[in-house]
């Protein structure tokens, strides 16, 4: 008898889980409280461990159509234009940039039809003997796993982990942008109290982030652009003409946020996923892309152990101490490239970091996280 669960959350990571699942033949239920389907945000890269892990879901030839291959980690500049590192011409590119709503769009196409429903907010989840109900805006479903993907402000988490802290303000903020641009490799640039970050994306776009400091968070201006203008100044080309090219109205300000750390991603037959578990800072790319990777290791847990409470507690002891090292790895990334105080000693260490030492760090086996390799899932046809 075929399994079913329910997924909360119509994002990158609960369309992967979806798609996870279906690999190994459970059935599921997304619900998205959104009324249609899409992504907010602008843009992301994707790492070579988030990249395998889409492979293993089947979709790495659609995801690789829809992304641009980004040279931003090989590319770092100052404010006046100098390289402290650069990528040589011919390199072969670790990363894929996407905008966030075409690998959304690759996800959501390869899902089961009606599998999705959208206008579905939850309200209730009650685990009873084998099983577990959620409540909703269209009634209540009752399934043998939930798995919640719904972000940073979980509802399920919420519910279930009453006693979890709420999302830590980072001491960051950000605007971020899409703007056409063709031709660009991809770049951040390092300032005192900021950086800027520039990926190539698809159809000749480009997407930027502008990441500084912030006293509080909710502190907004009344013209968005032009604030974010202002603070970049002179700096060099293109970052003026890529904020001037992009629509003020489509000028996204967020503030950064994370979450401390979970002492288990499971609570009976309820299992957290993504920024619903583990929320981090974006600096070091892998939000998205842990999220990816806890779809394709909970569906092999699902597929390999006896039972659903085996294949949670797998994932639970697999999961949470990468996702969490990787979280406070980013959250120290972040507080150093922001800092005026570190930024003359940063800029120094990396200027006089060897190239090719710097080279092989970012290439696709070139550090711990990128290493990662996804457990296999059945193949469709292979599948039992």
């Amino acid at each position: 008898m075929s399994r079913h669960a329910i997924v909360v959350g119509g994002g990158i990571g609960g369309l992967s889980t979806a798609l996870a699942l279906h690999r190994i033949g459970w059935q599921a239920t997304v619900l998205e409280r959104a009324t249609e389907m899409g992504e907010i945000g602008a843009g992301m890269s994707q790492a070579p461990n988030a990249l395998r892990a889409l492979a293993e879901l089947g979709v790495e030839e659609q995801a690789r159509a829809a992304g641009a291959p980004t040279h931003a980690s090989g590319n770092l500049r100052t404010p006046d234009g100098r390289y402290l590192q650069r990528a040589r011409t011919g390199d072969t590119s670790a990363l894929l940039a996407f905008h966030r709503a075409d690998l959304h769009r690759v996800l959501l196409e390869a899902v089961p039809a009606g599998w999705v429903r959208t206008d579905a907010e939850v309200t209730a989840v009650r685990q009873h003997a084998g099983g577990v109900s959620v409540g909703s805006g269209d009634g209540e479903l009752t399934a043998d796993l939930v798995i919640a993907a719904d972000g940073i402000r979980s509802t399920v988490r919420r519910l279930l982990w009453p006693e979890a802290p709420p999302p830590r303000f980072l001491g960051r903020t950000a605007w971020l942008g899409i703007a056409p641009a063709p031709g660009l490799p991809g770049s951040i640039t390092l300032g005192p109290g900021g950086y800027f970050l520039v990926h190539p994306i698809a159809r000749d776009r480009a997407y930027w982030a502008y990441v500084t400091t912030a006293d509080a968070p909710g502190i907004r201006d009344d013209q968005e652009k032009a604030e974010v203008a202002d603070r970049i100044g002179t700096w060099h080309d293109p970052i003026p003409a890529l904020v001037e090219a992009t629509p003020a109205e489509a000028v996204i300000h967020i503030d950064i946020y994370d979450l401390d750390p979970l002492p288990t991603y499971v609570r009976g037959r309820a299992v957290l996923l993504g920024d619903a578990a583990h929320a981090m800072s974006p600096d070091r790319g892998q939000g998205a892309g842990q999220s990816i990777e806890d779809a394709v290791v909970l569906a092999a847990a699902l597929a390999d152990e006896p039972t659903i409470e085996a294949a949670l507690r797998h994932y639970d002891t697999d999961r949470r101490p990468r996702t969490q090292a990787i979280a406070r790895g980013a959250r120290k990334d972040g507080d150093r490239t922001t800092s005026r105080a570190a930024h003359r000693a940063m800029v120094t260490m990396i200027r006089l970091a060897p190239a090719p030492l710097w080279r092989k760090g970012i290439a696709a086996d070139g550090n711990a996280t990128w290493r990662w390799r996804p457990p296999r899932l059945p193949s469709p046809t292979t599948r039992p």
